[in-house]
């Protein structure tokens, strides 16, 4: 197992779509089996236990191939999910604007795509010509597959038109000079409850894996003077299947294109720095890996720990400790953000921007006309 919490993480990710747990087989292999992953030994094993805790269904903590599943549901006569079909049912039930819905739509067409492997064997091809011993025509899988595509570069299609519109609202936010600060962080970190708490937002938020997958934008106040759009993105896990990291890009985008990265850590896991290591992995896939990041080490209420800016050998705010739950520390969450903006507005300054034609015309209506003190100047000489 790659984390030592595996099981326990496992066990989350069932309830959170909202099925429950009977019971857990563990088993250790050198290399998988070609046809049934753990063998067939253990296969017949883990059938016996499933009917005896009467089970509706198996799920494996990994990526079965398609031709593995199906054998495993042959021997054991049950429904099979694997990881990566349990994360997208869990996202089709989380995703609630109509970009999330797309975005996972496509991630389950691309997968169900690579499951159409000898599928149809009970079909025969369909009759082809206009005779009766007409050729052969297509088989059942190519007609589903055609069908899939066709859907596929529909949803790709619709989600470029949004794409387009959120690099509309970046631009905007960008030319009025405003800072974006993004959230990224494992899943169940915390990022939705402090990132309601920095921004007054109601964002949904809960003690359960992808409580929240639509990307949303709010106000985030730093003090008298300044205030920064801070972005809530979704969050990342071992082993996300990478149909949704494809799936998930334009949402993405906002981490990409942010100035700076919070990066929510939940300080009480036993193993936080696994799930840095796996954040950093996906950042780099989404090329996110050169944004300025802050660690926001989260749940110190759970820790007994103290809310604390830790610095690096700079001076500069590296960490920052906090408990998004109590509010504590968000005060010194607030004053490292805003250190980060006082240098980067150093090093970024404002450039008057290029005015736009409709400015250029109106600007120059304004010149044809007399300014109100000639106007009176010209009225005064007339009377």
């Amino acid at each position: 197992m790659f984390y030592s919490d595996s099981a326990e993480e496992l066990r989350l990710l069932v309830t959170s779509d909202g099925l429950e747990p009977c019971g857990l087989m563990q088993a250790r292999r050198e290399r998988p089996d070609p046809a049934t992953f753990l063998g067939s030994g253990k296969i017949e094993e883990l059938g016996e236990l499933a009917r005896e805790a009467r089970a509706d269904c198996v799920v494996f903590d990994i990526a079965l191939s398609a031709a593995q599943q199906r054998n495993i549901e042959r021997r054991i006569e049950m429904p099979v999910l694997d990881r990566t079909e349990l994360i997208l049912e869990i996202f089709r039930r989380r995703a609630k604007s109509r970009e999330g819905r797309l975005q996972v739509e496509l991630a389950r067409l691309e997968h169900l795509s690579t499951r159409l492997v000898r599928g149809w064997t009970h079909l025969e091809r369909q009759r082809g010509g206009l005779g009766k011993t007409g050729g052969p025509g297509e088989k059942q899988i190519e007609l589903d597959r055609r069908m899939i595509g066709v859907r596929v570069k529909q949803l790709r299609d619709q989600l470029k038109r949004l794409a387009k519109q959120r690099g509309t609202q970046r631009r905007a936010r960008s030319r009025g000079d405003t800072l974006t600060v993004s959230l990224v962080g494992y899943t169940n970190a915390g990022k939705s409850t402090l990132f309601n708490k920095l921004t007054r937002a109601k964002s949904y938020a809960a003690d359960q894996l992808f409580a929240t997958l639509d990307t949303t934008a709010r106000r985030f106040w730093l003090n008298d003077e300044e205030t920064v759009v801070a972005t809530d993105t979704v969050g990342f896990i071992r082993g996300l299947p990478h149909q949704l990291v494809e799936a998930f890009k334009s949402t993405l985008d906002e981490t990409v294109h942010a100035d700076l990265l919070l990066h929510v850590v939940d300080a009480s896991s036993p193993v936080r720095e696994s799930q840095i290591d796996e954040v950093n992995s996906v950042l780099a896939d989404i090329h996110a890996d050169d944004v300025p990041v802050l660690l926001v080490y989260n749940k110190i209420d759970r820790t007994g720990g103290e809310p604390e800016i830790v610095r690096d050998s700079s001076g500069r705010p590296k960490a920052v400790f906090v408990s998004a739950l109590t509010g504590a520390g968000l005060d010194l969450l607030r004053e490292a953000v805003s250190e980060f903006s006082r240098s980067w507005r150093e090093a970024h300054p404002q450039e008057p921007r290029a005015p736009e034609p409709w400015e250029q015309e109106l600007e120059a209506e304004r010149g044809a006309r007399l300014s109100p003190a000639e106007e009176l100047a010209a009225l005064e000489a007339l009377i």
